[in-house]
């Protein structure tokens, strides 16, 4: 199956700020550039991607874009915005992103924030109705129950704005729970038809590195897309961060073994490609 890689890293540690990165001494912690992606990219069926931000800055997005520009098969960006003042967001979109044919959505690193409530914020809930009025997505990086009630209850106050829990929003593999407070808020986000599921990241959640198979990781798909539906659901390979789990050919590599498994051929091309083509507006066909 042709796939569409909805979650692409790229950072320039020597051009960029990544303040998350400082004093980390794992392999993340250095520069990664698409030259690196492109070589073991062949080893799989990833058609086109997406690039999604690592920083809370213009810089990160910048870059992204101008990868993007220079990539065939790089087909959008998820950049970021000053959330919390809506008017300078706004203002950038008007006069930056909104021309520009890669700028397909927006994050912010939500997990790094010391509040989990960090969304629900005046400020940002405003801006987060300007990005549904331009119909603009928004990836959610939640790591705790307390991001997945935020991410519910903005849901439930801007139901015109597309979101999308990226990595499932951890589901609890390492902890060896079957579903748990996870699993009930997922059956909760569920019954919000703007809020979406990635299927991303979780070879880095199980916590085994390079030992993980799609075993795994069989029952946590089903359960989301049983509750979400397969529509609602596609995939991020979420690489570089992915190495710390095995490589980029592996993470794909056991997507496909749970999923040919759980999906019918019609619902597989949905969830590997054509739901995500129509999430962030690429303009593509199968």
């Amino acid at each position: 199956m042709k796939i569409i890689d909805t979650h692409i890293h790229l950072w320039d540690l020597e051009n960029g700020s990544y303040p998350w990165l400082e004093g980390d001494s794992s392999i993340l912690n250095r520069s990664y550039f698409m030259e690196e992606l492109e070589q073991q990219r062949k080893g799989t069926t990833v058609e086109y991607g997406i690039l999604v931000q690592a920083a809370n800055n213009d810089q990160d997005t910048a870059y992204m874009l101008k990868v993007a520009e220079e990539s065939d098969w790089i087909k959008g960006v998820v950049g970021w915005l000053p959330l919390t003042d809506p008017g300078q967001s706004e203002k950038l979109l008007e006069q930056k992103y909104l021309q520009n044919l890669y700028f397909k959505g927006v994050r912010h690193l939500i997990h790094n924030e010391s509040d989990p409530k960090w969304l629900l914020q005046a400020s940002v809930l405003e801006s987060l109705g300007i990005l549904a009025d331009n119909e603009l997505p928004f990836d959610v990086v939640g790591v705790l129950p307390e991001h997945l009630e935020t991410a519910i209850k903005v849901a439930e106050q801007l139901p015109n704005l597309s979101l999308v829990l990226d990595h499932l929003n951890q589901p609890p593999i390492a902890q060896k729970l079957k579903f748990g407070s996870w699993g009930t808020l997922m059956e909760k986000a569920s019954r919000y038809p703007n809020i979406h599921v990635k299927i991303s990241g979780l070879g880095t959640t199980i916590g085994r590195p390079f030992q993980w198979l799609a075993s795994d990781i069989y029952e946590y798909l089903e359960f989301a897309i049983s509750k979400f539906g397969y529509k609602r659901c596609f995939l991020g390979g979420d690489w570089p961060v992915s190495l710390l789990a095995g490589s980029y050919t592996h993470t794909w590599k056991q997507y496909e073994n749970a999923l040919v498994d759980l999906l019918t051929e019609n619902e597989l091309k949905g969830v590997c490609f054509e739901n995500a083509a129509e999430f962030y507006n690429l303009k593509l066909k199968l």
